[in-house]
């Protein structure tokens, strides 16, 4: 995705899973595992769950959903990906959130109105008492759900793009 590419599939052949992306017009390959190694099984794994439900993933900042179908007439474990840019919210609808993933929302609301800018993950740390790591995944969870976004590789830059009428108060 990165790279431009609209779309992807993958094949099992020679004890090999094999990666191809099309960019503009053209086939190529991206990704070439040894069929038991573990970045094979990761990658099969990863697509036979979004067969079943759409991916979701945030490349350079914009959302992205994955739609993958198994695709029979390349053989085992082949499956074919589009990929599309997700769609805005809709202001006037209240999106879809945890109460957890709500009381996020409503600390990065109140904290960039009164500090004229967004908080940090630290900030955030400090707020709900919880480890680095749990304040990232959450970010990235919130980002790739269209409920915030980020600029990468630039701090202090989450913008809310939920509509504050649907935020809960904050607890």
């Amino acid at each position: 995705m990165s790279f431009g590419a609209q779309a992807f599939e993958t094949e099992r052949k020679d004890g090999r899973q094999r990666a191809f992306a099309q960019i503009d017009d053209a086939r190529t390959r991206i990704a070439n595992f040894e069929d038991s190694s573990t970045d094979a099984k990761e990658l099969r794994a990863n697509l036979y769950a979004a067969t079943k439900k759409p991916a979701r993933t945030v490349i350079d900042g914009r959302v992205y959903i994955l739609h993958v179908h198994v695709c029979e007439n390349l053989g085992e474990d082949a499956f074919e990906v589009n990929i599309d840019p997700a769609p805005k919210l809709d202001p006037s609808v209240v999106p879809p959130f945890t109460a957890k993933q709500g009381q996020y929302l409503a600390f990065i609301y109140n904290y960039t109105k009164i500090h004229r800018c967004p908080p940090a993950e630290s900030d955030l740390q400090y707020y709900f008492r919880v480890s680095p790591p749990a304040i990232h995944d959450m970010i990235k969870t919130l980002e790739r759900n269209g409920l915030i976004e980020k600029k990468p590789g630039q701090a202090r830059s989450i913008r809310l793009l939920v509509a504050p009428a649907h935020l809960p108060p904050l607890k």
